[in-house]
């Protein structure tokens, strides 16, 4: 076990190591380009990812279907909430088109939560998937998914279709999930993630770090998910995005995160992506197999 550091102050700076470059270069405009014209969103943009110039100049990008507006409410997250007006049919031919002139051959597809319609976004959902399959044989697909209520057939209906990697996160540990993701449930999100395991498909699924929890939380939820059949770990800095999201409570220094990184490696986890600026999609095209 490492001894961890007394929390910093909130109004601390952000440590040298979390520092990231801006977006330029040709691939980024092109990604930028394609991304307006097929009115497409992408969690990059709406949730303040900080390795948007990176990935985007590396001409890949991390669609987010079902519209930009959730129906939760979740304290740590910058996409905006309220309740949408209906969706778009014609979304799942645009995702697959672009990621066709995009010619990605791992593609990231997630949404926001419609808890509010009847299927939960089900069919947008699978008619994305198999239209991407359509348009791109050659392109393996990761989804980061909702929960749909514990609705399992919709989840069914979701991942019969045959993603390579179906992602769910649990975002942090369980001791804060009532702070921290108020219309979440802990046990529902490990139970999605054992049927998929069940299913056939590759599991996976994310957590932030720096919201106030101990050493031996962060090792009970990675435990929690290895004995729930989760392949793929991803393990990330909590950055506060505005004024009214949470605090960020420390900074997790590089040191611990190869901690974790290791620790997960030894209860059974294929792989762990553990560092400061890691995010669920972040070299998501090594986590397919």
């Amino acid at each position: 076990m490492i001894e961890l550091p007394t929390i910093a102050d909130e109004r601390v700076k952000k440590p040298s190591w979390l520092k990231v470059k801006l977006p330029t270069g040709e691939n980024y405009r092109q990604v930028r380009k394609i991304v307006d014209e097929y009115k497409l969103h992408t969690i990059c943009e709406s949730g303040n990812c900080p390795n948007m110039g990176e990935c985007w100049g590396a001409g890949t990008a991390t669609f987010m279907i079902l519209g930009n507006v959730c129906t939760r409410s979740c304290s740590f997250c910058a996409v905006a909430t309220g309740r949408a007006k209906g969706y778009d049919l014609e979304e799942p031919m645009r995702v697959a088109e672009a990621i066709k002139l995009m010619q990605v051959k791992h593609a990231v597809i997630t949404s926001v939560n419609r808890d509010e319609l009847p299927d939960k976004g089900a069919k947008v959902w699978a008619d994305t998937i198999r239209l991407v399959k359509e348009l791109n044989p050659n392109t393996t697909i990761e989804t980061l998914i909702p929960d749909f209520l514990s609705k399992w057939h919709l989840l069914y209906q979701v991942i019969d279709e045959k993603p390579e990697v179906v992602s769910h996160n649990m975002e942090t540990v369980k001791r804060l999930y009532r702070k921290v993701r108020p219309q979440a449930k802990y046990e529902r999100s490990l139970e999605q993630i054992l049927l998929t395991k069940e299913r056939g498909r590759r599991t996976k699924s994310g957590v932030m770090l720096g919201l106030g929890e101990s050493t031996e939380e962060v090792l009970e939820v990675m435990q929690d998910l290895v004995n729930h059949g989760c392949d793929v770990l991803t393990l990330g800095q909590y950055l506060q995005p505005t004024k009214m999201h949470l605090n960020v409570e420390r900074f997790i220094t590089p040191e611990e995160f190869d901690f974790y990184k290791d620790e997960g490696m030894k209860m059974g986890f294929k792989y762990v992506e553990s560092g400061p600026l890691v995010r669920s999609s972040y070299h998501a095209e090594k986590h397919v197999g």
